[in-house]
């Protein structure tokens, strides 16, 4: 209903005595901001769009904002979204006159989408980074502010299609009345001619400049993990909105650790008597040291755990854990000394067992993959 519209002077954010370019500067702006394309994600965009355009497509003309000044939104023929007869598109068709063009299918097309690959270490995983990226890619010239021109003035709606970036044909037929549509031949479709071309972008609004960008990359990323930075592709033509730019990521493998999701595993190598008789010794982890007891009788191949060391997971939650698998090392050089208690205990132990020869493909990968359930 009409008593709960806002007021349009607030929605474009300017004064009651605003001047045309300031109108149209305020829509430009908030239209970059709140068009649909760019905020994806937002239920409540295409609303807020609908509403800056609305309030423009009033305040741009004279005799529609003289009504409005004076009747505000009971001023006769005042305009509505559902007034003007056709959907998102056309309304953003019809006002993209403002960004420099008008042509319909220049108004929904975003500028390019661009990639940056990055590389991040275990230990940036496990934190999270702030990575600068350098971007080259076509943005907004700051000179003229994407029009084309460096005078707001010298930017003139096309006198053919007037802004429209289209001409239009209706033709009569034995079934009927058709109308078609062609890309306006004076314009080319931007809905505008510049009239004095800005010396930096040489009138096209955009040009190839490097920039830096900062991005955050979350802990638990995995490779492979894709983050979209929306806004920061290449910008639109005649100030159409930005395309993404989205970071892929790769993990450097790791010298020590194998990681499967948020657990890592590492192996261990201690001595037979340690394995034997227990002990407590230090293992690597991503953060430094952990001390880890080792049960006597302990095996080769058994799989000890210290918890919490592992990875945080991508949505949040708790770090997994870190696995470490033992190999007990077989001494190849012996003392006198060490080789007579040897000798000792083997008297004592009672010769050997006989068991099924198992396939040997690697202690870690083996035991490794048993506890993930493969």
């Amino acid at each position: 209903m009409a008593q709960q519209k806002r007021d349009y002077y607030e929605a474009l954010g300017v004064s009651r005595d605003a001047s045309k370019d300031d109108i149209k500067k305020a829509y430009r702006r908030l239209a970059r901001q709140h068009h649909p394309d760019v905020n994806p994600d937002d239920p409540d965009a295409e609303e807020r769009f609908k509403e800056i355009a609305e309030a423009y497509a009033v305040l741009s003309s004279p005799e529609r904002r003289a009504q409005y000044d004076r009747f505000g939104h009971d001023a006769p023929n005042a305009v509505g979204f559902g007034d003007f007869g056709f959907g998102l598109d056309d309304l953003i068709s019809s006002f993209f006159g403002g960004f420099g063009g008008g042509r319909r299918e220049r108004a929904v097309q975003r500028g390019a989408d661009l990639r940056a690959d990055v590389t991040l270490t275990l230990e940036e995983v496990l934190t999270g980074v702030d990575r600068p990226l350098t971007v080259r890619k076509l943005d907004y010239c700051e000179d003229c502010e994407g029009r084309g021109s460096t005078s707001p003035d010298a930017v003139e709606t096309c006198s053919v299609c007037r802004g429209a970036g289209q001409v239009g044909r209706t033709q009569a037929t034995i079934f009927g009345t058709f109308s078609s549509f062609a890309t306006c031949p004076n314009c080319h479709g931007e809905g505008a001619m510049v009239r004095e071309p800005c010396p930096t972008c040489r009138g096209e609004g955009r040009f190839a400049q490097e920039s830096t960008i900062t991005v955050s990359i979350p802990a638990g990323v995995n490779d492979g993990t894709r983050v979209r930075i929306a806004g920061q592709g290449e910008a639109g033509q005649r100030g159409s909105p930005p395309g993404d730019l989205y970071v892929f990521v790769s993990v450097r493998n790791h010298g020590v650790f194998h990681r499967e999701k948020t657990e890592l595993a590492v192996e261990l190598s201690i001595s037979f008597a340690q394995a034997a008789l227990g002990a407590t010794v230090e293992v690597p982890t991503l953060e430094g040291r952990a001390e880890l007891k080792i049960p006597p009788g302990t095996q080769s191949g058994e799989r000890l755990t210290v918890p919490g060391q592992g990875l945080p997971a991508l949505r949040g939650g708790k770090r997994g854990n870190q696995h470490v698998f033992i190999k007990v090392r077989t001494p190849t050089k012996l003392t006198p000394r060490q080789r007579e208690l040897l000798e000792q205990l083997a008297a004592e132990d009672g010769g050997v067992e006989v068991g099924t020869l198992q396939k040997e493909n690697g202690l870690l990968s083996r035991v490794w993959h048993s506890i993930m359930g493969e």
